[in-house]
This record gives structure tokens, sequence and C-alpha cells, in this order.
């Protein structure tokens, strides 16, 4: 499990100190002397390390999108009352991580979409892995599949204020992932459908009406 007080080296200070910048101020407002400040090293340094202010963001996106898939393996592979329980009990320490998400997938750049597409390819890999291990059920379309996955994570993160507001309370503080954990893996396990029939429908409507090539149906 990844964790900032295990890699405490200047460019690990430097990269936790923009994903902090990052997410509080935006990108564009956030400067490589205010991060070399908050990291205690020079603005010289993070060029010498990261070359950029473009290179560094790049190195963050990596960083805290493999610090959420790291962790997801874990979890997948050893799903245990003990580790789902440190799991939300863990959660605050991603705090910074889902503020930087928000931030950066929010701000309509190359650079955004370049993060998105990274958490989808992430994701696509590890549902090919599931789905070999025999931990999922036949997919349609795999390519959806990973989309909705992908939105039904980001939902909270992109739409964290409304969500909250609603549940009355951050969905993504201990208490709220608490609350949100069962009816999340009831929906993935189950479903909510008690019938066949919408799906039945569906199909057969699909499979008779089938879009042309060009697009029109």
């Amino acid at each position: 499990m990844r964790s900032a007080s295990d890699d405490l080296t200047a460019r690990a200070r430097i990269r936790e100190a923009a994903i902090r910048a990052f997410a509080r101020d935006g990108f564009d407002a956030a400067s490589l002397r205010a991060i070399a400040k908050e990291a205690g090293v020079s603005a010289a340094l993070i060029v010498h390390h990261f070359g950029d202010k473009n290179a560094l963001r790049t190195a963050c996106d990596d960083y805290v999108v493999a610090t959420f898939i790291d962790d997801k393996h874990e979890l997948i592979e050893t799903p245990t009352a003990d580790r789902v329980r440190a799991a939300l009990h863990d959660v605050e320490r991603y705090g910074p991580y889902i503020d930087y998400l928000g931030r950066m997938l929010g701000d309509r750049s190359p650079a955004a979409d370049r993060l998105f597409d990274e958490i989808v390819r992430v994701t696509r890999d590890m549902l090919d892995e599931q789905r070999e291990a025999g931990l999922l059920v036949e997919m349609s379309d795999p390519e959806m599949t990973t989309l909705l996955v992908v939105m039904m994570g980001l939902a909270p993160v992109m739409m964290r204020a409304q969500i909250g507001r609603v549940l009355g309370q951050d969905q993504l503080s201990p208490a709220g992932m608490m609350r949100t954990t069962l009816p999340t893996l009831e929906l993935l396990t189950h479903g909510i459908y008690s019938s066949t029939a919408f799906l039945d429908g569906a199909r057969q409507a699909l499979a008779s009406d089938k879009p042309s090539e060009g697009g029109a149906s």
C-alpha cells in the first residue's frame, strides 16, 4: 500500500506538495516557486527532477492513479473482513488525491483528457484481470462496461458537493464510505431488478434495430 510517509525523498516531497497545490489552487495558479516552498526545496530542484510544470503534473497524475489501483488490487486479491475494514478506516489518507482528481479532471484540458484516459485504461486492465480470475460475469460490451465502472467511481469525486448535500454527509468520508459500501456491492453483485424482463426486451429491440454504419437507424 502506497503512503507518502513511506516515500520521503526530495522527489516525493515535491510530488506530494504539487498534488496539494494543484488540488487547492488549480494547475495554472500553482507556481513552481510556491510548490518548492511547500516542499522545502528550491524551484531549481523541481526542474532537475521533473523538467517543467507539465511534466510534474504528469508525474502527479500517474502516482495518484497508481495509488488507487494498487490498493484496489490488494483488496480484490484478499477481500477479507479485516481488509475491507482497514480500507474503510484508511479512507482519509486519500483526501489530497481525491481533491486532486476532482480539480484536474475538471479543467477541460488535454492533460485532463490524458488523466481520464489513463483511469479508463487501468480500470479496463483491472476488469480484464478479474474476468480471467473468474470473478466477473460475461459482458456484452467490455469497453462500455469499463466506462460505466469509471463513471460510478468518479461521480462521487466530480459531484461531491451535491451528493454530500443529499446524504447529509461527505460520501467520501469514513462514515460516508461505510454507508456506501454495502449498497454499492449489492448493486454490483446482484443488480437491482428481480426479473430479466427489461434486459430481455432491450436485447430484442437492439438486435432488430441496429444502427447503420453512418450512425442513423
